[in-house]
């Protein structure tokens, strides 16, 4: 027997959030993520008692996210006023800031596999039935795209003279990012 959709609701809205933020970004996410639950609402009842119901939910918020930006790429944008202020539902932390430019920043295909395989925790299987490809190639852009998150995590703005701090050992106490794994913030981002 399945769940009452609100229940389905209270359980993976906040994973069905940080996809369509990562997928679509902070200001189309709120859209991405409410369209997807009036489509996954319309089509409950039809989905099979022993479905897996996040991948199902993440399937449809890539999709909804694909309709948005199809869409955003037709539509004029008004300059005259000042956009809306993002919800702060579902905002990764203050110190968080970086990671998500970071996600933001990386190629569709990486971003997409860090997002359903790392923020939904969706088997290689599942995010390669989403993006294409096989499981191998979305655990490789998934792979690609954790090494990108810590390269750029650990040195943002790399020094272009590396000679300049010769002879001196880094001091971890003195790092306020020295503590920051990817690893670590991805799974503690919270919606």
């Amino acid at each position: 027997m399945k769940k009452p959709f609100e229940r389905v609701v209270d359980e993976h809205a906040a994973t069905v959030l940080r996809v369509c933020r990562a997928v679509v970004g902070v200001h189309d996410a709120d859209d991405a993520w409410s369209e997807t639950f009036l489509a996954a609402m319309r089509a409950y009842p039809d989905l099979p008692d022993d479905a897996n119901v996040e991948a199902w939910l993440v399937t449809i918020a890539h999709r909804k996210a694909i309709d948005i930006t199809r869409a955003g790429q037709r539509r004029a944008v008004p300059v005259a006023d000042l956009p809306e202020r993002p919800s702060a539902v579902g905002l990764p932390g203050e110190g968080d800031r970086d990671l998500w430019q970071a996600v933001k920043a990386l190629p569709e295909k990486q971003r997409q596999a860090v997002a359903y395989h790392h923020f939904a925790g969706l088997p290689y299987r599942d995010v390669a039935e989403i993006v294409g490809g096989t499981p191998e190639a979305a655990r490789r852009a998934a792979s690609d795209g954790i090494k990108a998150l810590r390269t750029t995590l650990a040195d943002p703005d790399p020094d272009p003279d590396p000679d300049s701090d010769s002879g001196r050992d880094p001091d971890p106490d003195s790092d306020p990012d020295s503590d920051r794994d990817p690893d670590r913030v991805l799974k503690g981002a919270t919606p």
